[in-house]
């Protein structure tokens, strides 16, 4: 067993009453693994078809159980974008948040990636993403997945909550805020959690998510959604920061989550009959780790206009992608503006204001490179497009993909010039072939 603080011990005792003995008995558990299909990339059908020991997660309506030794994330499809590898207690906040195509949305705590691909995926490339992370590392980790799942309206920021809420007040439809906190819902798979825990770290998180959730506020038009959660049992970061926040902001009133088997409400004592509308998953009770969300809605509230981003940039600047999408293309149409980064071209969404000031890691859609009097295509447009979408296509096997993912150079005749690469029709990266050979493209970062 995980060997626990005691303060925190004696905490949950308190909070938990007679189902103390079940819920440290519960860390003696074998961990459940959850996997998320990308609605981007595959239909139901065919994803619940593949060979890794799949059970429907019922509260996340593109989630799944897997079995640990199916290994997806050693798979060539992890590669392509098919699916993203997530706790399965995690998959609920999103659904709560109900993104839909054309939606203006803000993942304010978006790293690693796994709620952002997730509304991604309810979005179908329709609207504004703006995926936020305010660590500069783990920002990276969050870019990378976006690309990964071939997400193409999103716009990934390095900034703070206060930056964010001077550019955009009263700007978003639907806003996520996965708090940052103490965790201890993540402590029977993650020892740091463990160590790291103190009393004194869940009150300064605490602070810090009130800070956060005030911020959310000023971002969010009348009428929109905000939603709130975190992966820890105390109540200090859960019931009592939702109560306090009510309390602050008249404007915004509680909704009612849908309780699954296994899910529990709020704890009132924490937070009055309000908090009752929250909802809690605990570990000894279902298939997942420990989890806290609250849904809420802004009622009131004087909405700002906004002007269009004026991003884009002269026609003669893309001139050679142009040529580019005439050659080795069909009929590819992005749906934002275009917008130069030194020489890498990029499409932002339209709906996206000036970038101007921001510190942005991915204005959207990474396109290619200008070099000289040639377009070299991203593997972020590779990831993005079907192979319906490409002239050239070379379908590989997941053995012929596998030496595909390590670099090595493809024999094959019939090709010329730039080729999409898929492994049984999912899109994983570029070729070029020339005298019967395809030289491998696939990013050397991302190599196995």
């Amino acid at each position: 067993m995980v060997n626990l603080p005691e303060d925190f011990l004696k905490k949950m005792e308190v909070l938990l009453g007679t189902e103390y003995n079940a819920f440290i008995r519960g860390f003696d558990n074998e961990r459940l693994y959850g996997i998320r299909m990308n609605p981007i990339k595959v239909c139901r059908d065919v994803f619940e078809q593949m060979d890794f020991g799949l059970k429907k997660v019922t509260w996340a309506e593109e989630g799944y159980y897997y079995e640990s030794s199916s290994r997806p994330g050693k798979h060539p499809y992890h590669e392509a974008g098919v699916y993203y590898i997530q706790e399965p207690s995690a998959m609920a906040v999103a659904e709560l948040l109900d993104a839909k195509p054309g939606d203006k949305v803000l993942d304010l705590c978006a790293a690693p990636g796994g709620k952002s691909t997730q509304i991604a995926g309810k979005m179908q490339g329709q609207g504004l993403l703006v995926s936020n992370e305010i660590n500069p590392q783990r920002v990276k980790i969050l870019s990378q997945n976006i690309e990964r799942l071939g997400i193409k309206n999103a716009v990934v920021l390095n900034e703070s909550s206060e930056c964010l809420a001077q550019r955009f007040p009263r700007f978003f439809d639907k806003i996520l805020v996965d708090a940052p906190c103490s965790g201890e819902g993540m402590f029977r798979k993650d020892e740091n959690a463990v160590s790291e825990w103190s009393q004194l770290q869940v009150e300064r998180c605490a602070e810090r998510q009130k800070m956060i959730l005030d911020n959310a506020a000023e971002m969010l038009k009348t009428g929109g959604v905000l939603v709130y959660s975190t992966c820890t049992f105390s109540p200090e970061e859960n019931e009592s920061v939702i109560s306090e926040f009510i309390k602050k902001h008249s404007e915004f009133e509680l909704c009612e989550c849908t309780v699954y088997e296994g899910f529990d409400h709020g704890r009132k004592e924490y937070g009055g009959e309000d908090v009752l509308k929250t909802i809690r998953l605990w570990p000894h009770r279902l298939g997942g780790e420990g989890h806290f969300a609250a849904k809420l809605i802004k009622r009131d509230g004087q909405d700002m206009r906004y002007e269009p981003g004026q991003n884009y940039n002269k026609r003669s600047e893309v001139s050679l992608y142009n040529k580019f999408v005439a050659e080795y293309l069909n009929n590819f149409k992005t749906q934002g503006d275009y917008v130069m980064f030194g020489e890498q071209l990029y499409s932002i969404p339209q709906e996206m204001p000036l970038i101007k000031g921001l510190k942005v890691v991915r204005p959207g859609l990474h396109l290619g490179i200008n070099k000289k009097s040639r377009f070299e295509p991203a593997h972020a447009l590779a990831m993005a497009l079907s192979p319906l979408d490409a002239v050239n296509v070379k379908d590989m096997d997941i053995d012929l993909a596998e030496k595909y993912l390590r670099g090595e150079v493809i024999s094959e005749d019939g090709y010329n010039g730039w080729t999409l690469m898929t492994v049984d029709g999912f899109s994983i990266g570029w070729g070029k072939a020339s005298g019967g050979m395809i030289k491998n493209h696939y990013p050397k970062g991302l190599r196995i």
